[in-house]
C-alpha cells in the first residue's frame, strides 16, 4: 500500500529524524526504531480521510518522535541501560566535533527522558518554546521549567568550553 508523496517524505526526512532520535536516546537502533515508529504513525494520518491531509508533516513527524520517545520511555520498568564497557570520560579540552557530541550525549544521558527531549527540542533542534511545548503536550510555562532545570543539571558537566549557553545570556556582558 503506498500514499502519494510519503516514501520520497519519508526518504527525504528519515536522517534528521534519526539524528533526533539519537539525540533524545543516544541508541543508534533505539532511534532507529523510534523512527520506524514515527513513519508508520505518520503513514496512517497522511491522507486519512476522516481528518484530511496534513498541514506540516515535518512538524508532525517530530512531535510524533518526541511523544513516541517519551511513550517509551514511560513504559519501560527501568531506565538504566547495561553496558558492556564503561564509556571514557571526554577530554576536558576536546575540540572537534567528535568529542563535543560525546560530551553533549554524556551530558545528555543523566537526564530524564522529558528533561531531554526539552533541552534537544529547544536548543539542538532550535525550537521555540511555544513549538516545544505543542511537541510534548506540555505548557510553556512548564518548558522553561523544565528547561532551566535540564540545563541546570547539564551546566556542571560540561566543560567551560562545551557549556550550553540559555538565549536570554547571549550578548550580555557581566
Amino acid at each position: 500500500m503506498s500514499k502519494p508523496g510519503f516514501e520520497d517524505f519519508a526518504r527525504a526526512r528519515t536522517p534528521a529524524l534519526v539524528r533526533s532520535a539519537w539525540l533524545l536516546c543516544e541508541d543508534r537502533h533505539l532511534a532507529e526504531d523510534l523512527v520506524q515508529d514515527t513513519l508508520a504513525k505518520v503513514f496512517v494520518r497522511w491522507d486519512a480521510p476522516f481528518r484530511g491531509p496534513i498541514d506540516d508533516p515535518v512538524a508532525y513527524a517530530h512531535t510524533a518522535l518526541t511523544r513516541t520517545f517519551l511513550s517509551s520511555r514511560r513504559r519501560r520498568s527501568s531506565t538504566e541501560r547495561p553496558l558492556e564497557h564503561l564509556p571514557e570520560r571526554p577530554v576536558a579540552d576536546a575540540t572537534d566535533a567528535t568529542d563535543l557530541r560525546l560530551a553533549l550525549a554524556g551530558a545528555l544521558a543523566g537526564l530524564a527522558p522529558a528533561d531531554r527531549a526539552v533541552l534537544v527540542l529547544r536548543y539542538l533542534e532550535d525550537l521555540s518554546v511555544d513549538e516545544t511545548a505543542a511537541r510534548m503536550g506540555l505548557s510553556p510555562g512548564a518548558v522553561r521549567n523544565r528547561s532551566m532545570r535540564a540545563l541546570g543539571r547539564v551546566r556542571p558537566l560540561l566543560d567551560g568550553s562545551l557549556a550550553v549557553t540559555h538565549p536570554r545570556n547571549e550578548g550580555t556582558h557581566e
